[in-house]
């Protein structure tokens, strides 16, 4: 039976890195928030303004170079579109303010949890030892998403410091998803009948 997340593993992660480039940069905007939070927020929108841009297209090409292999192809193709919208929606809106920003963010962060959750259950269907560890990060990212959406000062936090931890989780989701695809993609090449990694 053909499973949900990958129809070839060879060829659905030809293309891995670009999640991992994601991640990255995704991880690195949070770090950037977390150590500058007094910075204005005409600063931060300009960050996240690029952030979600160009992961909005490298997640864009992720999906069309891979909608032959991945059967949720269309998920993170929304994703994309919806990380690319933002960010022209912050082009537009460079002076956004401190209570709207955290809001886009939040919702991005929400929609890849809710897709690290989805692709952790596919990596247990697929037989990979690990997948609970993705499940994790997709529950961790939901719990900050929800945090940043509904009660962004949370335990004393600011808004800042919420949206810099939202982002973090965010990378580290497509961090690890890329080296699970590389791993995976490696380990069918030598044992196809035996993917557990």
């Amino acid at each position: 039976m053909e499973h949900s997340f990958m129809k070839s593993v060879k060829t659905a992660v030809k293309h891995w890195y670009l999640q991992l480039i994601m991640g990255i940069i995704f991880i690195f905007s949070g770090i950037w928030t977390f150590s500058y939070p007094l910075e204005s927020y005409l600063t931060l929108s300009i960050l996240f303004t690029t952030t979600f841009i160009v992961t909005g297209f490298l997640e864009i090409i992720f999906s069309f170079s891979n909608q032959k292999e991945l059967d949720n192809w269309g998920w993170i193709l929304v994703s994309g579109i919806v990380s690319l919208l933002i960010g022209i929606l912050l082009v537009n809106n460079p002076l956004i303010s401190i209570t709207t920003l955290p809001i886009y963010v939040g919702f991005l962060v929400l929609y890849r949890s809710i897709l690290a959750l989805s692709n952790a259950i596919d990596l247990k269907n697929y037989g990979v030892r690990d997948w609970g560890n993705l499940l994790i990060i997709g529950i961790i990212g939901t719990l900050f998403s929800f945090i940043l959406l509904w009660n962004p000062t949370f335990a004393g936090f600011t808004i800042v410091t919420w949206t810099a931890l939202a982002l973090i989780m965010a990378g580290i989701f497509s961090v690890y998803l890329s080296l699970k695809l590389k791993k995976l993609k490696n380990i069918q090449a030598n044992r196809p009948s035996e993917p557990n990694i």
